[in-house]
């Protein structure tokens, strides 16, 4: 076929090449295998990047990749709170939960939040679908602490609704709202649900979309960012207590995923545009990625120092 000067194509520009060339290797490694991305933060609450991520998703499921997707939905709970009346309290970390509350926390995530996720993933085409953790009694529950309220702590996962979705062809998009055994309903947390999940539906890599570029050794130095890690460091680090209050249930979670055998967890930030494509199908990534122990060539003897004389030696 003829083109005249004024019906041309345009050339594709190289570096767009160069990324879909670097891409494949990428696309061949992930294909087939299932995804758990825990969604939440700033990604979350703006609208127009919330239906870049979403799209983002549906481009991983377009290729092969068998996405799931756990979220919480922090900041609209507290202001439904407080636009209702309601105390917003936190105990080390955790919201305080009373029945009156739960039942907001109940509407926000399994309703609102979670509608509008899987409204933006199935402009694409119906693939997404809404969940609960009380939905087949995904996530069961157990009071964690009395001065908490209806705030629960993981019992176990009931993986088969998100096998069977996920076999199917559908992208399960899960609430963190979990059922306890006494019928009553639990707020839990996002990281860790997300970390217990990917360990039950055995998946092959754990992503957590956060507000910051990964894991520091000093927060306030971003000299210090961690592009890789391995399980052990990952454990020296909480032990020591040197990572931001914010990122240890994000980091505990990914020990709770590898320690069940998934293959990789990756802490990025959400706000970067294509963060998820970038970390997943590009040479070097944009975020911290912890891999199991038996994959690292040296173990740091002690904590922290020895791991930043580490990263020190190799950068």
């Amino acid at each position: 076929m003829n083109f005249d000067k004024e019906t041309r194509p345009a050339a594709v520009p190289r570096e767009i090449g160069d990324v879909l060339s670097e891409a494949m290797p990428w696309f061949k490694k992930i294909t087939g295998t299932t995804v758990l991305i825990k969604y939440g933060g700033a990604a979350m609450e703006n609208a127009e990047l919330r239906a870049q991520v979403m799209a983002d998703i549906v481009l991983l499921k377009i290729i092969g990749v068998k996405p799931v997707i756990v979220h919480g939905g922090g900041k609209e709970i507290s202001a439904a709170m407080e636009r209702s009346g309601l105390p917003v309290e936190f105990i080390d970390g955790q919201r305080v939960t009373s029945d009156e509350a739960m039942d907001l926390v109940r509407m926000i995530l399994a309703g609102r939040v979670n509608q509008e996720l899987v409204a933006a993933m199935n402009e694409h085409g119906t693939m997404a679908v809404g969940l609960s953790g009380a939905d087949a009694h995904i996530i069961v529950a157990e009071q964690a602490d009395p001065r908490l309220g209806r705030v629960g702590s993981i019992k176990r996962i009931n993986s088969g609704l998100i096998e069977d979705l996920a076999a199917g062809d559908y992208i399960p998009v899960i609430a963190t709202v979990a059922v306890g055994e006494d019928g009553g309903y639990y707020n839990v947390n996002a990281d860790v649900a997300a970390g217990h999940i990917a360990a039950a539906i055995g998946a092959h890599k754990i992503l957590f979309l956060t507000d910051v570029d990964g894991l520091y050794l000093d927060y306030g130095d971003p000299e210090t960012l961690i592009s890789k890690m391995t399980l052990h460091e990952a454990r020296s680090l909480m032990a020591d207590g040197t990572i931001s209050k914010g990122m240890i249930p994000k980091l505990n979670a990914c020990v709770t995923a590898l320690d069940s055998g998934v293959h990789r967890a990756h802490i990025i930030n959400g706000t970067v545009p294509h963060a998820i494509l970038l970390e997943l199908l590009t040479d070097k990534g944009i975020g911290t990625m912890i891999k199991p122990d038996e994959e690292s060539v040296v173990v740091p003897a002690s904590p922290v120092d020895n791991f930043a004389q580490k990263l020190k030696e190799h950068q």
